[in-house]
Formats: structure tokens, sequence, C-alpha cells
């Protein structure tokens, strides 16, 4: 059954997190509850709080109350703060590095760096900020406000190939493409050791973490189906020990799934980590690999979407864009080679 959404739902940029809902204990007595609740809570104004009373949206100890008049009761209290609605995002004149653009859609080869829609703490300096200036207005809004023309993701530090619907149309083709899974995505990657074997399928499901909610994980249940393919391309110095992996590898992953971070989880979980990544590189690479990483400035997950083929949803042609790593990666390539 094709995915109802392909930009996943399982997105962890600050846009999707769930609502906040701070708490704290109120242990004195015979005060408003409105003032105890503004003593409690300084970030959040009385108004603001009498407002929220008066919505539902506090609880005591797991209970609704509502009257910001009556005396406040010892307890542990919870206010639920709404998600903000995203801002209009501006058109900012972003150079971009076109690879095609006709009527109905544009993809462009998106730098390590740049999100590809604003979300909090990243208001602006995105794709979505360049395609506005780049495209006027003809972006398809279907995406809605914060995400025009957006179909698909790729990390803030992952560089590579990425289209974006100018057309309603084209949005809506696009997207049943995603859904279905009739996507060419392949994805070049600098690891710490090397999947082993050298090539093969990875297939779980990826969810997100029971101990950290801010990062994806492979699940014995719940989650979604992730499915990807890897191909071992080159292998890096002598392993340290005999039978051991290599120091590390240039790895091709091919997508049949897009869940969030399909990539770096699937590759960390086979004890082959992305160079760079912060978040699922659990372990340090070896001394040289170390020195070669901050010779070559890298500052990022060694990740690049190197290959994007699709059938054009408006015109049918088969379309196929394939570009190569940025510098900091084939910088980074080239030193490991010399190990």
């Amino acid at each position: 059954m094709p995915d109802p959404d392909p930009i996943d739902d399982d997105d962890l940029s600050p846009a999707a997190a769930s609502t906040e809902v701070p708490e704290a204990r109120i242990d004195a007595s015979g005060v408003r509850l409105d003032k105890a609740l503004a003593d409690a809570f300084p970030a959040l104004s009385r108004a603001r709080l009498q407002a929220l009373l008066a919505e539902g949206a506090v609880r005591r100890d797991g209970v609704v109350v509502t009257d910001g008049s009556a005396k406040a009761r010892p307890g542990l209290y919870a206010v639920t703060l709404p998600p903000v609605a995203p801002a209009a995002p501006r058109p900012q004149a972003i150079p971009l590095t076109v690879l095609f653009e006709d009527a109905d859609l544009i993809v462009i080869d998106k730098p390590a760096g740049m999100a590809a829609h604003p979300a909090p703490g990243t208001p602006d300096g995105t794709l979505v900020n360049a395609l506005l200036a780049h495209c006027g207005a003809g972006l398809s809004g279907i995406g809605g406000v914060a995400r025009p023309g957006i179909v698909h993701r790729l990390d803030k530090d992952t560089s590579g190939v990425m289209v974006a619907a100018k057309s309603d149309r084209a949005h809506a083709g696009l997207s049943a493409l995603f859904s279905s899974h009739d996507i060419e995505r392949t994805y070049i990657a600098l690891t710490r050791g090397a999947p082993s074997p050298a090539t093969d399928r990875i297939q779980t499901r990826i969810g997100r973490s029971t101990g950290d909610r801010k990062k994806m994980a492979v699940l014995k249940a719940g989650g979604r189906e992730a499915i990807t393919d890897y191909v071992v391309q080159a292998a890096f110095g002598q392993p340290a020990r005999a039978g051991g992996p290599p120091l590390a590898a240039r790895v091709a992953c091919t997508l049949h799934t897009g869940r969030t971070h399909q990539i770096r989880v699937h590759l960390s979980s086979r004890g082959a980590p992305i160079l760079g990544d912060a978040t699922y590189g659990s372990g340090s690479p070896s001394l040289p690999v170390r020195a070669a990483i901050a010779q070559a400035g890298l500052t990022r997950q060694a990740l690049h979407a190197a290959v994007l083929g699709f059938v054009h949803p408006v015109t049918g042609e088969s379309l196929r864009f394939e570009t190569a790593p940025p510098a900091d990666m084939l910088a980074l390539e080239a030193l490991l080679r010399e190990l």
C-alpha cells in the first residue's frame, strides 16, 4: 500500500514537534490561581494564562482547571501550549544551482547547510525562501504556507538533488510518485568502517527512539517499514585487526522508502555510521580518519543525494539527474584514499 504522505510524517524538524506542555509544581495556597500560575510559569503572561485556563489547557494533577479567580491548590500543574502557526516565508535572493526547470517543476542541487523549509530556529535562508525569489508566484501552494512546492526533503546538512513543484498538477503527480516509490534515489555516504556484507538490503521498521524522542531508531515493533539497498564502492585504510572492517568506506545507498533519517539510521545499525554524523555516529573514528575529517573541513554528515530519477508527472518525459558530492566530501574521500 502506498504511503499516504511522501513528506515523511515522522519529521523531526522543530516545525513538526509535538505540542509543548511545560509543568511546574505549586505549593502555595490561598493565592489566586492565575497569579500563582504566572509566578510558576514566568514565560507566560497572566493574560495569556487566563486565556489558556478558559480554553481548558491547564491541568492540576491531570485534572482540567478553568477558573483563574479561584484559590490555587497545591499540585503539579501542566499547561498545554498550542503549536505556533507558521509565518509566511519571504522571498530571498539566494543563489540556486538549477539542474532543470520548466513551467511545472524545478530540480536543484541543494547545498549542505540549507534547510528545505522554514521552521522554528530556521526562519529564513531555506530552499523555500530561495524558490520564492527564483519562481515568484509560480510555486505550487499545495504544501501550505510554510512549504510551497515542497514534495520531499533532504536533511539540512545533507547535500544533493531535490525536486520542487511549480504547478499544482506537478505537485499532485510528484507526490503520487514518491508515495508509490516510483522514484530513483541514490545517495553517497562516507562511513566509519563499512557495513557487512559488501552488498545487501536493509529492511527494518523505523520510528522514534524510545530513549530519545528527537532521534529515530530501528524498532522491533511499531514505526514504519524502511528499505535501503547498499553497495560498498570503496574501502579505505587497513583494518585495525585481522578480518576487521576498513577504517572508512564509500557506500552507495538506494532508497525504496523515505523515512526520516533512514540512511543514517540504517548504516548506523550496521555498525558503519556516516562520518560527521553527530546524532547517529556512535563511537569515534580512528585517529587517521579524524585527522582527515579535520583537514577536509567536513563539519556535517558526509551524505550526498547523488541521483534523482523520475517520470515527469505532466509531460511523461523520463528525467534523471546526477551530481557529484560537494567539495568537503570530495576532499575527505581523497584523503581517505591515502590511508
